[in-house]
């Protein structure tokens, strides 16, 4: 009996699958526009004038896409990138001694980004945008060679040092409110704060040691700070987060403020110039130019389902952040907790002002 009703399930009526695709829900990723590439192209050398980094604003433009949910998109940046950015005549090597970038190395860059994406977008734009990707890039003979093993398995072996490695997150982009947030967030739902510290700040933002057996290359592990701008980058693409987008610009300036870019092995591949380009980005002349970067990429590809984007054609400036609690893309009935957060900060301030 049971067999029968599951075959059953094999067909649905028509009008079911038209109203599953109909064009209003907006079903299907979306496309990339002609002059993506143009915009692209202009933060390579914006980025490049200004000595910011190459890694940093390609993390910036692969997060922004993802959140706009644009694979088409992604080829494209990557296509720049490969372009724009030096790198060996291997387009396979890994070496970590080499600071340049392989068109192996940007995907792989590109395809991490893409992960820690999903803590701020969800899972199912994340799966098709990776896969369209991944398909994508099959035309080239080095496609075989990117990475295979997984590195954020839990085992009982390691399971104390990838909930620590979270902990340790979560108090570095928060602090010195940490305690506090987590304790808001039970108010809203017991399960919240653990299933956010362990679920995703444990497991997935921060980066797994070597020795767990994945096969990313160093070139391609963000680290801190490239974190904090995959955080920036989606919620501002996905617009109306603005107090999330607030405190993950502060988290940025708190890894500079920690040092973090000075000790992590992500920034000692780029050296001094890739350390002071990072501190240059975490400025606020720096932040603003991450924010108009994602605003160019939004408008330019429109839509994305998350946002309402409209496309340059209808471009206006538009003033004032959108007022929303929503936490990292999970939380969406948390009662004025980052905004509480974000007026201690600024009473913090004032008090520190007057001393």
């Amino acid at each position: 009996m049971a067999e029968a009703k599951l075959k059953d399930l094999g067909s649905l009526k028509p009008s079911l699958k038209k109203l599953i695709n109909a064009p209003f829900s907006n079903p299907n990723t979306t496309p990339a526009p002609p002059h993506i590439r143009n915009i692209y192209q202009r933060l390579s050398r914006e980025a490049k004038e200004r000595k910011y980094g190459e890694r940093p604003w390609i993390t910036i433009a692969a997060a922004a896409t993802f959140t706009l949910n644009s694979p088409q998109s992604l080829t494209a940046l990557h296509s720049v990138a490969s372009s724009t950015v030096p790198h060996p005549s291997s387009p396979t090597s890994t070496s970590s001694s080499q600071s340049t970038l392989t068109p192996l190395l940007l995907a792989e860059l590109i395809r991490e980004v893409g992960l820690k994406s999903i803590s701020f977008n969800g899972i199912p734009r994340t799966i098709n945008c990776l896969n369209a990707f991944r398909s994508d890039l099959e035309v080239n003979p080095w496609s075989s060679s990117l990475s295979s093993r997984p590195s954020r398995t839990v085992t009982n072996r390691n399971i104390n040092d990838t909930i620590s490695r979270g902990n340790s997150l979560w108090k570095s982009i928060y602090t010195p409110h940490h305690s506090k947030l987590s304790q808001k967030l039970a108010l809203a739902h017991p399960d919240l704060p653990g299933y956010i510290l362990q679920g995703h700040y444990s497991m997935l933002l921060s980066d797994p040691p070597h020795s767990d057996g994945g096969t990313v290359p160093q070139q391609a592990r963000l680290g801190r700070c490239l974190t904090s701008l995959v955080a920036v980058a989606c919620l501002r693409a996905q617009t109306g987060v603005g107090p999330q987008v607030l405190s993950h610009v502060y988290g940025l300036k708190k890894a500079i403020a920690q040092e973090l870019h000075k000790t992590e092995d992500e920034f000692e591949i780029d050296g001094a110039e890739g350390k002071e380009g990072i501190e240059r980005l975490a400025g606020d002349e720096g932040c603003e130019w991450v924010l108009s970067s994602v605003d160019a990429i939004a408008k330019a590809i429109g839509g994305g389902n998350f946002a309402q984007w409209e496309r340059e054609a209808h471009e206006e400036e538009e003033e004032g952040v959108e007022d929303d609690t929503q936490l990292d893309g999970e939380v969406s009935e948390v009662s004025n907790v980052a905004e509480e957060v974000q007026e201690e900060l600024q009473n913090g301030r004032r008090r520190e002002s007057k001393l």
